[in-house]
């Protein structure tokens, strides 16, 4: 490998939310190993970047010109065969700010918006928070794998003005299929339903598996589609607040804007923008190395837990780094579980009820860390392994 993924960086006291355990009522000595950002420094051709404009000085208002579109558009044709206008950008601070602002463009106060739990909580947040009807298509997990209800899909989407798309799916690592998105995309369609499609995990897709744009499978769907992207996820770059979410439909951009200029937000920051055309210019090597070593990092957690911890069970990941943990095994409730984790094992995941009633008898945990790291995670739980609560 040309990068190197093992080094462990020392990330206290660089405001980093992942290391602040105190603030979030957390044991001084747990390993966080929670919230979705990596322990991986962004690539060399991002941090010279930024390096090189800081050298600058001058940090004023700033916007896109053509040759950051072209990089955009150049990422996306090679990787996902997509091909964008630069007429259809729309760049906010993040992904989940856009989809409150496209909950406020399309829906009206008090009616239905429809996600798939167990999903990432703030789906539901920007539901609740907004004043509409949450409705939810609840995933079925069978056989160690999850599979939607289209039955069920269908009956929630009559009611519902927009519908959220997680694809690939956090946290339970799925990257649905075709059939799966067009029969998704036919029953929005048929119900006059507005898709956000969250596609921010699109380059973590692990081998035998393939991410396809939701509303580049058929026209149709990207008249009534958001494709929300961003680089902070896949080149660690959350603190930036840059995301790239695209509108072909003319009506549906104009509304979306207007919703943005609302709020009172103006243009994106300079080094967002800096450090998203250095990630997407430079950066496609770097990526097929990280996702080749998180892929090594999934199969560690695997082969462990069979091996140590067979009543924990890792849910076989098809994309994202996240990895989806049925702790039913164990025999604890919700709460003895959380209180296992995080006070016997010294662990700090994320419970799996945030994400829906789903997510009871599960753990998130973040894959995206040196491997050492992520092997002394795994033997702390072998602490709760049969603890009496």
């Amino acid at each position: 490998m040309k990068y190197d993924f093992d080094t462990v960086i020392e990330r206290q006291n660089t405001y980093s939310i992942k290391y602040s355990p105190a603030s979030r009522g957390k044991p001084l000595d747990v390993l966080p190993m929670w919230v979705a950002d990596m322990d991986f420094p962004a690539p060399p051709c991002v941090q010279d970047a930024l390096a090189e404009r800081a050298k600058h000085g001058i940090f004023g208002y700033s916007e896109p010109d053509s040759l950051y579109f072209s990089v955009l558009q150049s990422w996306f044709e090679k990787r996902f065969n997509w091909h964008i206008e630069q007429e259809w950008l729309a760049i906010t601070p993040s992904v989940v700010n856009a989809i409150y602002l496209a909950i406020r463009a399309f829906t009206t106060i008090g009616n239905g918006v429809l996600i798939q739990q167990p999903v990432y909580y703030p789906f539901e947040s920007s539901v609740k928070q907004t004043g509409r009807k949450l409705l939810v298509n609840e995933l079925v997990y069978t056989d160690g794998k999850y599979y939607i209800d289209f039955e069920d899909f269908e009956k929630k989407a009559e009611q519902a003005e927009l519908f959220i798309l997680c694809n690939p799916h956090n946290p339970v690592g799925r990257v649905w299929t075709s059939d799966e998105l067009m029969r998704m995309g036919e029953i929005c369609l048929k119900h006059k339903v507005v898709v956000v499609s969250d596609e921010i995990h699109q380059d973590f897709i692990f081998q035998g598996h393939e991410h396809l744009v939701f509303s580049k499978l058929d026209p149709r769907f990207a008249e009534i589609a958001i494709t929300c992207t961003s680089p902070s996820k896949t080149f660690n770059l959350a603190g930036m607040l840059h995301a790239n979410n695209f509108i072909s439909n003319k009506a549906m951009l104009g509304a979306f804007k207007k919703e943005y200029e609302s709020c009172g937000l103006a243009q994106p920051g300079v080094m967002g923008l800096v450090a998203c055309k250095a990630a997407y210019e430079g950066g496609a090597e770097w990526v097929d190395e990280l996702v080749c070593y998180l892929q090594g990092n999934m199969s560690l957690i695997g082969k462990f837990l069979q091996t140590k911890v067979p009543q924990i069970k890792l849910i076989e990941p098809e994309g994202t780094y996240l990895a989806w943990l049925d702790c039913s095994g164990l025999g604890l409730s919700a709460r003895e579980l959380d209180y296992a984790v995080t006070n016997n094992a010294k662990l700090w995941l994320n419970n799996g009820p945030v994400f829906g009633r789903g997510g009871t008898g599960f753990q998130r945990l973040n894959a995206a860390c040196p491997r050492s790291v992520l092997q002394s995670g795994l033997e702390k739980l072998l602490s709760i392994k049969g603890k009496d609560i």
